[in-house]
């Protein structure tokens, strides 16, 4: 991963600062998030645009035809300069690195819940509250997530630290513990 972020973070770091210049900081990291989940779910354009086959001009076309009304001049420019650079297909890892920056900078906690069924707004209010205490800060960015192969209960990340509240994990756990038994 270190040679990824040697990639990733002068984008991300030099696309911050114009933010941050231009005072657009919230709407590029609310963009960045929409183009990430649009990214991540089109594996088809992920493998057109990281092709080397379809000329340059040709990916800031279909760039500007996709992004031009929903992102900012800026977030524009940067596509189009990954695109120049030939980096478009590090899009996704780009735009992540962007925003682990931007939670660097405002010190927010990353915490991704995995669920296996999805929480209603009293359960992911009262998630919240919990993970807050165990991160240590207010400011915390929930990711959340459906599994139902955890068959029940949920599993939180934050940092490093990992709390399995699963159906399967006390399966999983209880049965280690029979193995140490016999």
């Amino acid at each position: 991963m270190p040679l990824l972020n040697t990639i990733t973070t002068p984008y991300a770091e030099a696309f911050l600062q114009v933010a941050s210049s231009r005072d657009e900081v919230d709407k590029v990291v609310s963009q960045s998030k929409a183009v990430l989940e649009l990214w991540n779910q089109s594996p088809d354009l992920v493998e057109a645009m990281s092709s080397p086959v379809l000329e340059v001009d040709a990916k800031k076309v279909v760039l500007e035809k996709l992004f031009a009304s929903q992102v900012t001049s800026s977030f524009l420019n940067l596509l189009k300069l990954l695109a120049d650079r030939q980096r478009i297909g590090f899009l996704d890892a780009v735009l992540e690195r962007l925003l682990e920056l931007y939670r660097e900078q405002r010190n927010i906690a990353l915490a991704t819940v995995t669920s296996a069924s999805e929480l209603d707004d009293r359960q992911q209010a009262d998630l919240l509250k919990k993970i807050q205490v165990i991160a240590g800060t207010e400011n915390l960015e929930l990711n959340l997530e459906v599994d139902p192969a955890l068959i029940g209960g949920f599993v939180v990340s934050v940092g490093s630290k990992v709390i399995d509240a699963s159906l399967a994990g006390q399966v999983r756990r209880l049965g280690l513990s029979l193995a140490k038994v016999s």
